[in-house]
């Protein structure tokens, strides 16, 4: 769940979103990293340590300050991390400071977005007051003022966070709000499933959580969960958007072969976890190639589940191992990912990293 985000949309209390703007050298947290701050509360970090202490210290002082100063709204501040803050790190981080107005509009709007999957580009100006631009990923405009006419509009959409000079001198922040790449389909709710999906409830992916039996589902669910009860949970295997991760962990092994044929004969998925003993993987491996799933395609089925070394059965061990291989899978399926779209941008002789954004009228 992005944490900040959520914090944004459901506490009514005066806040202040400091936002890393740019990295030079090592630091703590990447460019686009968020904290949001108010009077006695802290969501996400930054990277913790002197840094961050000095950024609540300033974000605090903001909150103190009459709203119609400007310091009070929008500030950017250079900090060497080595010689004026002691920290191992060595690197210069340069932090923006927003004042989130109480409303937040825009930031509902861009919750929204990223609860449905759709990326976004946000820009705010960091010498005014006027109020943040919201473009999809095409640079179309969405809500919020109209893309200044002063602006560049060449992006670069490999730098997520990026401190932007226009034609007259005024300093803009344009950063890449992205939603989450990760998504875990999950069948089954019984104790190790809600283990999974405590554990993943913090982290940089999206869950769809699937059972007919729809009192199994807790109440209080994370934000970046999504309950689907039904009778027909194939359908959603053969809608899923390509590259979802499934895991497939039922209370019938019935169902759970059926299910693994309908992953099975998909050819775009990212990676398929099947709860079980090697005894069970054998068995499925038999009865799915008399139902005509190659064998090639039974190597893309991981079962037993989990990290190898990691012995235990408690729901809470074999969530994490079972995360722990998630995540170790998510980032290498992101690199080459990454890598595709640069042997692409190469071939087409696109310069990498350029994008035409679209400007509204100001």
């Amino acid at each position: 769940m992005k944490l900040w985000l959520n914090a944004v949309v459901s506490h009514p209390a005066p806040k202040i979103l400091v936002t890393v703007a740019t990295v030079l050298g090592s630091g703590p947290r990447e460019p686009g990293a968020k904290m949001l701050v108010t009077a006695d509360e802290l969501f996400d970090t930054i990277g913790g340590g002197h840094l961050e202490m000095k950024a609540i210290e300033i974000a605090r002082s903001m909150l103190a300050m009459p709203e119609a100063e400007l310091a009070a709204q929008r500030r950017r501040e250079r900090f060497p991390l080595g010689p004026s803050l002691g920290q191992c790190c060595g690197g210069v981080v340069h932090l923006v400071f927003e004042r989130v107005q109480p409303d937040a509009a825009a930031f509902h709007h861009l919750n929204q977005r990223w609860r449905a999957g759709q990326d976004s580009w946000r820009l705010l100006a960091l010498d005014s007051v006027r109020t943040p631009t919201l473009c999809d990923v095409d640079g179309r405009y969405l809500s919020g003022s109209a893309w200044p006419v002063t602006l560049p509009m060449q992006i670069d959409t490999q730098n997520p966070c990026q401190v932007l000079t226009d034609t007259i001198g005024r300093r803009w922040l344009l950063e890449a709000c992205l939603a989450y790449r990760a998504h875990l389909m999950l069948f089954g709710a019984g104790h190790v499933g809600a283990a999974i999906v405590h554990a993943l409830a913090d982290l940089p992916c999206r869950i769809t959580w699937v059972d007919e039996r729809e009192d199994m589902f807790p109440t209080g669910l994370a934000e970046n969960v999504t309950v689907e009860a039904t009778d027909s949970p194939e359908a959603l295997i053969d809608t899923a958007a390509p590259n979802t991760s499934f895991l497939v962990m039922t209370h019938s092994h019935a169902l759970d072969q059926n299910l693994s044929e309908h992953i099975l004969r998909r050819h775009d998925v990212c990676w398929f976890g099947l709860i079980g003993s090697q005894t069970k993987r054998a068995q499925f491996e038999r009865r799915l190639c008399e139902r005509g799933i190659p064998a090639t395609r039974l190597h893309d089925m991981v079962c037993p589940i989990g990290l190898a070394g990691i012995n235990g059965k408690q729901p809470a061990v074999i969530a994490a191992s079972v995360v722990a291989q998630l995540l170790q899978v998510w980032e290498e399926h992101e690199l080459h990912q990454q890598k595709q779209l640069a042997r692409v941008l190469a071939r087409i002789g696109a310069p990498a990293g350029q994008h035409q954004s679209v400007s509204n009228t100001e």
